[in-house]
């Protein structure tokens, strides 16, 4: 899962039992195992012929897995009954972290650091259940932003997340609530199609080949 948070793993990637019992030193079965929760995560799927795979979302999946982490944030954020100064504390200590990732063009921490933020603040407030749902729906959402190119600057989104934490420490919950969604709606309107429109890209960025012109 930190793989995928961290860009390391991306949509549509192959994962064979034989090679990750190998690499983890685990029996077969034990990474079938593991692939099979991955599965009931909504992370993997499997082809009966062709194995393992990571998901490739559609369009409209991505749209639905953003509409669903927009309600789960803002209703943990209208529900906290009480918000302890150790809270603002550990996301600050986290957005600092963001920004040093940012500043050093680390992509793969400024990824999992930016998706950390929002699964950092609900284990914060002590909900473990919703913590580990959100996990699994960041996971889908960074790999939706890799596969149709997020435009949403990581700067932007690191601003985002101190608006939110200063209005945490203020105690205004209603404002952190309409914030976090207006931050996670951000990060969705900066998706295009452009993968999508373009089946070649991928090897066409390989290949380093521009598209033809008529």
């Amino acid at each position: 899962m930190d793989a995928i948070l961290a860009g390391r793993i991306t949509a549509g990637t192959r994962l064979g039992e034989q090679s990750l019992a190998t690499l983890f030193s685990v029996s077969r079965t034990m990474a079938r195992e593991a692939l099979i929760r991955l599965e009931a995560r909504g992370i993997v799927q499997v082809s009966p012929r062709r194995g393992w795979f990571v998901i490739n979302p559609s369009f409209e999946e991505a749209q639905e897995a953003f509409q669903a982490r927009q309600a789960i944030e803002m209703g943990i954020l209208m529900a906290v009954q009480r918000l302890g100064p150790e809270v603002v504390d550990k996301l600050r200590a986290h957005i600092i972290r963001e920004r040093a990732a940012i500043a050093s063009d680390d992509l793969e921490a400024r990824s999992f650091l930016l998706g950390d933020f929002h699964v950092c603040l609900v284990e914060a407030l002590g909900n473990r259940v919703l913590a580990d749902i959100l996990r699994d729906l960041t996971a889908r959402t960074v790999l939706i932003s890799a596969l149709y190119q997020s435009v949403h600057d990581a700067t932007a989104s690191c601003n985002e997340h101190e608006a939110i934490t200063d209005a945490l420490a203020d105690g205004d919950l209603k404002r952190a609530a309409d914030l976090m969604v207006s931050h996670i709606g951000n990060v969705e309107a900066g998706l295009t199609r452009a993968k999508d429109d373009d089946p070649l890209t991928n090897l066409r960025q390989a290949l380093k080949l521009s598209p033809r012109r008529e």
